[in-house]
């Protein structure tokens, strides 16, 4: 909905939403699937008109999750936040959610205009799978010691190139490095979560760490052998992509 003009009369919104990924195709709009951009653009269009501009934090992939999603709307709608969010919530699925909307200076964008975002990773670790977390953690039956695998994750810690962390794809190669401020592995009963934050991620970036760690706790790959892998900036040392059903975009930071 591109049919934005500039004017002393445009605004930018910042809108937060959560979203249950399990039926989405990501974020980005695409041909021939349902995606979370689609349906917020058709709920915004009912409201005020197809006169607006929208970008969106990340990329995220098919049958990932939000727990927090930032949207910059460029509008010339004089509508108020309160009511935006409000008919919002009234016209979109009741799998996504505005958990709020401001009005923010006109140079904010959703994505660039970001400092860091966290991530999570929900592993549901019982011999029974549990029906209620089906889509939305992984299910893995056999042992998780937390504990070696948070030590393990701290070699993710710092600015690294993490080339072996990649799943390469058509896009173009740009700069790999990525500055990774925390990673921790914790335990809560039966459900192991991984939470990691960084000034940005490449693609599938989180599920490969995952699955690489999950590597670690099968013996596959040494307990200190993450350094390795990524001074090899190769991907195929690295484990596989765990799956994208455990994964939530959980924190966007700004300035």
């Amino acid at each position: 909905m591109q049919h934005i003009h500039s004017g002393s009369n445009l605004r930018n919104l910042l809108v937060k939403i959560s979203y249950d990924g399990k039926n989405f195709h990501g974020w980005q709009i695409q041909q021939n699937a349902l995606t979370v951009q689609e349906v917020f653009q058709k709920s915004l269009e009912k409201i005020i008109g197809e006169d607006f501009d929208v970008k969106g934090c990340s990329r995220t992939d098919s049958g990932v999750h939000a727990n927090m999603y930032c949207i910059s709307v460029k509008t010339m709608h004089p509508i108020e936040p309160l009511r935006l969010k409000a008919a919002l919530n009234r016209w979109l699925p009741k799998t996504v959610a505005v958990l709020d909307c401001t009005e923010v200076g006109i140079d904010f964008h959703a994505r660039y205009s970001c400092i860091s975002k966290e991530y999570i990773y929900k592993i549901w670790n019982s011999e029974v799978r549990n029906p209620f977390l089906d889509g939305y953690a992984l299910h893995y039956r056999y042992k998780i010691d937390e504990k070696m695998l948070d030590s393990a994750a701290q070699a993710y810690v710092g600015k690294h190139d993490f080339t072996s962390f990649c799943t390469i794809d058509s896009r173009e190669k740009g700069d790999m490095t990525r500055n990774v401020k925390s990673f921790s592995v914790t335990r809560d009963g039966n459900l192991v979560t991984m939470k990691v934050e960084a000034d940005g991620f490449l693609y599938n970036m989180v599920r490969i760490m995952v699955g690489t760690l999950l590597r670690v706790q099968q013996g596959k790959i040494p307990a200190d052998g993450i350094s390795d892998i990524i001074e090899k900036k190769n991907r195929k040392f690295a484990g596989p992509t765990a799956q994208a059903c455990g994964l939530y975009l959980n924190r966007v930071n700004y300035n």
